[in-house]
């Protein structure tokens, strides 16, 4: 039965109307062609239901084939290089280590990419030392920050600069960011993706498992960088004071280790700490500094006087304290007051989960000593629960959704033959982000949601309009042909109208449309199979359910 389309034109000599004649000609032929469809599918209903569950069950297996993130990966036009040599490397060493991987950089990356290059060696005691990320003289971190348009994206830098260290300066420990801002707020503040944190009291016993692990995880695929932040072998001199020798000198322990510390470090141990202009009446703070270079030697640092409230001629220190050669951590970190060591885990692509299981394991088959615990800390966490939110919250959805259908159709059956869309969809979904390697994401997870929203409606059309032709006295197998061909057009133009307007973001033309493109892509995924097997799926599971109680009134 041909429909006839209300407002045709059928006459003119324009280019408008001879489109629209060319238009509905070709329409009309593929509404033809889509009722012979329907019929076929009307006549063996259980083939297409069960069809369609096989193909949903079939599409589930690319699940475990696609990688697992929290957010797409996205350009930041800069990295970093944190930098660590030999524990002991004298500063000098460590700055013609970094000179010349900032001369790689100039080789890997070229001028018309290339912004600038900033390096920060080793640490100067003090407060200034709060603000780095290096933790001694044998430390440094090289950031690179690339022009407005360079051609080639960061992360490709990234591992060129990891290839061409490896093979150049292999001395070298290395660990590389991103040093944008998402990936900061992502990480929870920490520079890696995956910090796994190893704790304990003994800091030597969670030093050595750290090392342990960190051998391990390096054997993962997908993990690029490996990174203990921490020494704890450190060179280092144990000072010994001699209490009593002290106290016949009048000095404490306490008033010994103040004098070695404001000769080292300028430390701000005087009394009066102020002084009051007389004319102005502003403090000022006071303090006193060494000369620079005044302690250069263990002979200087031996001969540094001492001085105290009660004691009656300022000593020498190696008159009241020994000093024995020893190691030490360079830094200690806590983590709600326990001590932790840091294995900082970079990774090549985006595929976190992957990761994240791997490492679970390898942390299940390790001993760990009494007292060492491990917790996997930074971007995996924020993933791992907001996907289980994330199910949880479909979940509902899906209840809810479902329940107002149920009011909305008076129905327990008619919403379920709706939501037959939904698993299809979330095939086309798999299939997408599988065909364009992109990872499951929140991203992607929003478009899941979305393209439920948009599937649904399109089975509503359907199913409401074959209850009303029905209720107009049509049987069950007239009325769902009917419905779905008269239906057909506004289903096409909405699917239609989505699936091209996301095609730009989906094609990642715009810029940063990377961060977008995985919702654009599971939307149009999602919506072209679904529309592609509803159009066929819900009519024949409507006449199953219907078609049997129109039998069996007669």
């Amino acid at each position: 039965m041909r429909l006839p389309l209300a407002g045709r034109r059928t006459h003119g000599t324009g280019w408008g109307a001879r489109f629209n004649v060319w238009f509905n000609r070709g329409f009309e032929q593929m509404l033809d062609r889509y009722s012979r469809l329907v019929n076929r599918a009307l006549a063996r209903p259980w083939t297409v239901v069960l069809g369609s569950a096989a193909i949903f069950a079939v599409s589930l297996l690319l699940y475990p084939q696609l990688g697992i993130a929290f957010f797409p990966r996205a350009d930041a036009g800069q990295f970093v290089m944190n930098l660590k040599a030999a524990p002991g490397t004298r500063l000098e060493l460590t700055s013609e280590q970094t000179a010349r991987v900032e001369a790689l950089v100039r080789q890997v990356v070229p001028p018309s990419d290339l912004g600038m290059i900033v390096s920060n060696i080793g640490v100067a005691a003090g407060f200034s030392s709060m603000y780095t990320t290096n933790s001694a003289q044998h430390t440094a971190f090289v950031q690179v920050s690339l022009k407005d348009g360079h051609r080639t994206g960061s992360y490709e830098y990234m591992a060129q600069m990891r290839r061409r260290m490896a093979e150049e300066l292999p001395e070298l420990s290395v660990y590389f960011q991103s040093g944008g801002l998402v990936d900061a707020v992502l990480n929870l503040g920490l520079p890696a993706p995956i910090d796994l944190q190893v704790s304990g009291s003994n800091l030597a016993d969670a030093h050595r498992v750290a090392k342990e692990l960190a051998a391990r995880i390096r054997e993962i695929p997908n993990v690029s960088d490996v990174f203990i932040p921490q020494d704890n072998d450190y060179p280092a001199f144990t000072l010994d004071v001699d209490r009593v020798r002290a106290s016949q000198l009048g000095l404490s322990q306490r008033e010994v280790i103040s004098n070695v510390i404001t000769a080292l470090t300028s430390n701000q141990m005087i009394a009066p700490s102020y002084w009051v202009d007389p004319r102005s009446g502003n403090d000022y703070m006071l303090t006193v500094q060494y000369p620079e270079n005044r302690v250069a030697s263990m002979a200087d640092l031996t001969a540094i006087p001492l001085r105290g409230p009660s004691a009656t001629a300022p000593v020498r220190l190696d008159s009241v304290t020994s000093l024995r050669q020893t190691s030490a951590p360079t830094e200690v970190d806590h983590y709600q007051l326990r001590r932790v060591v840091d294995i900082y885990v970079g990774l090549a692509n985006e595929d976190l989960g992957r990761a994240a299981t791997a490492i679970d394991g390898i942390v299940q088959e390790t001993r760990l000593p009494t007292g060492i615990r491990t917790d996997l800390r930074g971007m995996v966490q924020g993933m791992r629960a907001s996907f289980r939110s994330f199910g949880l919250g479909l979940v509902l959805a899906l209840v809810l959704l479902y329940l107002i259908l149920v009011a909305q159709f008076e129905s327990f059956v008619d919403p379920l033959i709706i939501l037959l869309a939904v698993p299809l969809g979330l095939s086309g979904v798999l299939l997408m982000l599988f065909a364009a390697g992109t990872t499951l994401n929140v991203q992607s997870l929003m478009g899941v949601v979305m393209m439920v929203g948009i599937v649904v409606s399109n089975s509503i059309l359907i199913v409401e309009f074959t209850h009303r032709l029905m209720g107009q006295g049509l049987s069950v197998r007239e009325a769902v042909t009917l419905a779905c061909k008269v239906r057909l057009r506004p289903v096409l133009m909405t699917s239609l109208a989505t699936i091209i307007g996301l095609m730009p973001m989906a094609l990642k033309l715009g810029t940063g449309s990377e961060s977008y493109a995985p919702l654009a892509q599971a939307i149009i995924g999602g919506l072209t199979v679904s529309v592609l097997f509803t159009i066929v799926l819900v009519p024949a599971a409507f006449l199953l359910v219907y078609g049997r109680r129109e039998t069996a009134r007669s």
